[in-house]
Parts: C-alpha cells; structure tokens; sequence
C-alpha cells in the first residue's frame, strides 16, 4: 500500500493540502517502510489569497487535479484542508487522514501501529 504526506521539506507535514508543493509518497509492505519517493503536486492556489475560490457546488476541481498525481495511495495525510479537497480525495478512492502529528516518520510509525488517527477538527471550514 502507498501512504502520501503533504510537505515542503520530506520530513514535515504540512497543515494545508492545497499549500504544500509536493507528496512524500511512502510504501508499506510487511507493516514497515519499504520505500519513499517525492512527487511534484499541483497547487490550487492562483493567487496569495484566493485558495477557496474553486469551492462551489461543483465540488473542487483543483483538489481533484492533485489526487490524480497520487492516484495509487490509498491514504494521504495532511495537518489540514478543506471540505471540498477532503470530499474530492474520497471520491477519487483515497482516505484523507487529518492528524497533529508534525512529522512524517512520527506519523507513518503511528499508522503502523494503528494509532494514527483522524482529527475533523483539523478541518478547515469557511465562515461565511
């Protein structure tokens, strides 16, 4: 199985989905790491502060870009997202895990021992 992080330096989790600029992508096999690989993500982001712009009706088409380059995980783990880019990532087949764990390693031994939790306050809603 394939785990995919959000992150800017291979090590951390990044707490927004859509603002990290690559998946550390790692694969699992006889419960531990066998390998990990860095995949280049596509942002949603257009402009400094236009993130949520795409999340009408129509769902988020960005978000859904971005699960297409991790298209073989079956889990991605992020600090944060949105609704729409949770919604999107579970439409595309992938479990989207929310967590406080800061770091990848920390949170891939977590999941390994089945401790790696899902936190919906870790969700970002927009207030209207």
């Amino acid at each position: 199985m394939k785990i995919a992080f959000v992150s800017d330096d291979g090590t951390t989790i990044h707490s927004h989905f859509g603002q990290a600029q690559f998946y550390q992508v790692l694969t699992i096999e006889n419960n531990q790491v066998t390998a990990r690989e860095q995949r280049a993500k596509p942002s949603h982001q257009h402009g400094a502060h236009d993130e949520h712009q795409h999340h009408g009706a129509g769902g988020d088409t960005h978000a859904t870009g971005m699960a297409q380059v991790i298209a073989d995980c079956q889990i991605l783990v992020s600090r944060g997202m949105g609704q729409p880019a949770f919604n999107a990532l579970q439409a595309a087949g992938i479990q989207p895990i929310l967590t406080d764990k800061q770091t990848i390693d920390e949170a891939a031994q977590a999941y390994l021992r089945g401790e790696l939790a899902h936190r919906d306050n870790r969700m970002h809603r927009d207030h209207k």
